[in-house]
């Protein structure tokens, strides 16, 4: 990898809008088929249009592309905006099944894919709101 590749936003280095849309597009269909993550697609509307677009716009400028959401929604406050659902480690686990699945689906660069992996494996982390019974706080 050359110099400029790795001072380039992981949003080009993955491909750009393009790979975001299949990004987005790829995780909602694992949402939708895998049994496991039945857990957190409740936790969406039916028609999924809207959501994908937010997410699409989010993940665009998290990843280094334009700001595509902050004009219009604001600072993302994630953990704040989700507070009104459970997310334990189940959940958590769902998100990030799915979302690895099309991490792996689309992203091409293996070091990119891992970068973002860890990545969203921290945010999906900081998104949990609820210790299960039993569970020691922190864990």
């Amino acid at each position: 990898m050359s110099d400029a590749e790795a001072k380039a936003p992981i949003f080009e280095r993955v491909g750009g809008a393009v790979a975001i849309d299949r990004l987005v597009e790829a995780f909602y269909r694992r949402m939708d088929a895998e049994p496991q993550a039945a857990v957190i697609r409740a936790m969406h509307p039916d028609d999924l249009g809207g959501t994908k677009q937010i997410l699409k716009r989010y993940l665009s400028e998290w990843t280094g592309g334009p700001k595509l959401y902050s004009p219009e929604k604001g600072h993302p406050r994630l953990r704040q905006r989700h507070m009104g659902f459970r997310i334990g480690d189940a959940e958590r686990d769902a998100w990030l099944m799915c979302m690895r699945g099309a991490l792996a689906e689309v992203v091409v660069d293996p070091e990119a894919r891992q970068e973002l992996d860890g990545a969203m494996t921290k945010l999906a982390d900081w998104m949990r709101n609820h210790i299960a019974a039993g569970q020691p706080a922190g864990a």
